[in-house]
C-alpha cells in the first residue's frame, strides 16, 4: 500500500459514516459506544486495513495502554487450569478494549511490589490485575497507598473494621485494602449446591474433603458445605483437609471412607476429587458389597469432563470481562462509571457420572 492510500482516522470514518471523534473513541474508550457503531467502525478498520500509531497515542495520552500481571507460579496440569483460561481470557478482553496484557514474573508477594515499581518506571504501566489473593495481602496496600488502578481476580480475605468503608468514603480518602475493585467466585454457593444435589440424591453422610484451614477460597468453599447440611437439619458430617494434589486427595478419600457411612464426597477442588475417586475404585474392588459413593469437584477442569467427574464450572470469562471493565474504568478516570466495583459471580454445578448415582437408605 503507497503512502498516498494509507487509511487515515478521517478514511475510517468515512467508510463507517461516523465522526472522526467517534472513530477515536472505538479506539480509546470502547466501552462508551453503542455496540452496532462500534461493530460498524471496527468492519470499517478491518476492510481498509488501518492500523493505530501506537506510539503517537502513548505521546498524546501520555499512558502506555498495559496491563501487568505476574505470571503464576508453575502449578500441576489440573490446578494449573483455572489460571490458564483466566490469563487468555484476559488477554482477549484487554485486546478487545484496547489494552495489552504484560506478563511479569516474581517469587512472592514482596519480588512482585518491587516489580510494580519497577514496570511504573520503565514502562508507564497503566494498571495492574492481581491473582491468589490471601490474608495479609501486602501488594493490595502498596497499590492504594500509591494510587496506581488495580483489580483482583479474588476477595481481600482479611475482615474489616465495623464502619471503615462508610467512614473512608465519607472523608473522601483513597479505598484501602478491602474496598479496591475485585471480582471472585462464590465458592460458597458452588460447594452448598453440590452438597444439596447429593443430598437430594438420598445421601446424608457426606464427607467434605478441603484445603487446611486458613485458606481464604478453601475455608469458603468449606463453609457452602457446612450450610447445605444446616439448611438440611442434619448433623454435620466427616471433614478431610489435605494440600491440593492427587495422591493427597486419595489420602484424604481413604481417611473419609473408614467410616462406612459415609456414601458421597464433596471435594474442595479437581485434584482432591480426582484423587478420591482413585480411592474409591480401590474401595470397589478391595469391598465389592458397598454402596457407590458420588463424588463432586471444583473448577470444571477438562479432566473432569473426560473421566465424567461431576464438578463445579467456575464463570472465568465473565470474570475477566468484569476486571478489565474495572480497570478501564480507573485508567480514564471514570470509576462512578462501573457501579459494581466488586462482584461475586456465582458458579454452575456441571453433573457428570460421578454424582448420578442415588443413594437408597
Amino acid at each position: 500500500m503507497t503512502q498516498a492510500s494509507t487509511p487515515t482516522l478521517v478514511t475510517v470514518a468515512e467508510r463507517a459514516g461516523v465522526s472522526r471523534q467517534t472513530v477515536s473513541n472505538v479506539l480509546n474508550s470502547p466501552e462508551i459506544v453503542r455496540p452496532d457503531t462500534r461493530e460498524r467502525v471496527l468492519r470499517a478498520i478491518d476492510e481498509l486495513g488501518y492500523r493505530t500509531n501506537v506510539v503517537a497515542r502513548q505521546l498524546r495520552t501520555r499512558r502506555s495502554f498495559l496491563l501487568g500481571l505476574r505470571m503464576p507460579p508453575a502449578a500441576d496440569g489440573i490446578s494449573g487450569q483455572v489460571l490458564d483460561r483466566f490469563l487468555h481470557a484476559l488477554t482477549e478482553e484487554a485486546q478487545g478494549s484496547g489494552l495489552r496484557i504484560m506478563l511479569f514474573a516474581a517469587a512472592d508477594d514482596e519480588a512482585e511490589i518491587r516489580e510494580y515499581e519497577n514496570l511504573r518506571t520503565t514502562t508507564g504501566i497503566d494498571g495492574f490485575v492481581l491473582t491468589a489473593t490471601h490474608s495479609g495481602d501486602t501488594r493490595t496496600r502498596w497499590l492504594s497507598d500509591h494510587d496506581i488502578p488495580f483489580a483482583t481476580f479474588g476477595r481481600p480475605w482479611d475482615p474489616e473494621p465495623a464502619g471503615r468503608a462508610a467512614e473512608a468514603s465519607a472523608e473522601g480518602v483513597p479505598p484501602k485494602p478491602g474496598h479496591h475493585a475485585w471480582v471472585d467466585i462464590d465458592g460458597r454457593a458452588g460447594t452448598r449446591a453440590a452438597t444439596r444435589h447429593l443430598l437430594d440424591a438420598g445421601h446424608r453422610r457426606i464427607a467434605f474433603l478441603g484445603w487446611p484451614e486458613g485458606s481464604g477460597v478453601g475455608d469458603d468453599r468449606h463453609a457452602g458445605w457446612l450450610a447445605a447440611y444446616e439448611e438440611a437439619g442434619l448433623e454435620h458430617a466427616v471433614v478431610q483437609r489435605a494440600e491440593d494434589g492427587v495422591a493427597e486427595g486419595t489420602a484424604a478419600a481413604n481417611r473419609a471412607l473408614a467410616d462406612p457411612g459415609v456414601t458421597a464426597l464433596v471435594c474442595v477442588s479437581d485434584s482432591i476429587a480426582l484423587g478420591a475417586l482413585e480411592a474409591v475404585r480401590e474401595l470397589a474392588r478391595s469391598e465389592p458389597d458397598r454402596a457407590p459413593v458420588a463424588i463432586t469437584g471444583f473448577d470444571d477442569t477438562p479432566v473432569a469432563g473426560a473421566v465424567g467427574l461431576t464438578s463445579v464450572a467456575q464463570p472465568i470469562d465473565q470474570v475477566a470481562a468484569r476486571i478489565v471493565e474495572q480497570l478501564r474504568a480507573q485508567i480514564d478516570g471514570r470509576p462512578e462509571d462501573v457501579p459494581d466495583h466488586q462482584v461475586l459471580i456465582e458458579p454452575r454445578l456441571v453433573v457428570r457420572t460421578t454424582s448420578r448415582t442415588e443413594h437408597r437408605r
